[in-house]
């Protein structure tokens, strides 16, 4: 099975340029994952995460992505259309992650990559909570991640079931 990594990215004292990070603890808030699943807050840290990166083969990262739809719209990029979430000129975390991806690259252990992103409404506020308009679509890029697990044969379990199972109900 291939070594995957599901991780947050985003500043939460930003709004909706958090969104990653507030998916992220969603994820790990309600399910449980297999081994070959690890999940991290990524939050900024940009080319910090290249240690974390190496380690896995596929790296399913959750982000907000100027993409010029409407606020709430969602986007799943790879290969060359990673540079899309480079939108932000306020942060840096999405330039450093992808050329920290490019030189993951250059040393031969470049991990297949995906992010699933949303348009944000407001990321230049300082609030730790999403906007209305994003808080209401956070469901549905939740729904876009676990398929996109799915289809790497990933089945996590939703932590209420698992407690069901548990208790024989």
């Amino acid at each position: 099975m291939k070594s995957i990594l599901v991780l947050g990215v985003g500043n939460i004292l930003y709004g909706d340029e958090g969104v990653g990070v507030h998916a992220l603890r969603f994820l790990e808030e309600r399910y449980d994952f297999p081994e070959n699943v690890a999940l991290l807050d990524g939050g900024v840290m940009g080319k910090l995460l290249m240690a974390a990166l190496l380690e896995h083969e596929f790296i399913l990262i959750l982000d907000a992505v100027l993409g010029g739809g409407a606020p709430g719209s969602l986007y799943r990029l790879e290969d060359e259309a990673l540079r899309k979430s480079l939108g932000f000129h306020d942060s840096q975390h999405q330039v450093d992650l992808v050329d920290t991806l490019i030189s993951c690259g250059m040393i031969g252990r470049r991990p297949e990559a995906v992010v699933i992103g949303m348009e944000p409404q407001d990321y230049g506020q300082m609030t730790d909570r999403l906007s209305e308009t994003c808080a209401a679509a956070l469901p549905l890029l939740i729904r876009h991640a676990l398929a996109e697990l799915e289809k790497l044969g990933v089945k996590p379990v939703a932590k209420a079931a698992r407690a069901d199972r548990e208790r024989g109900t």
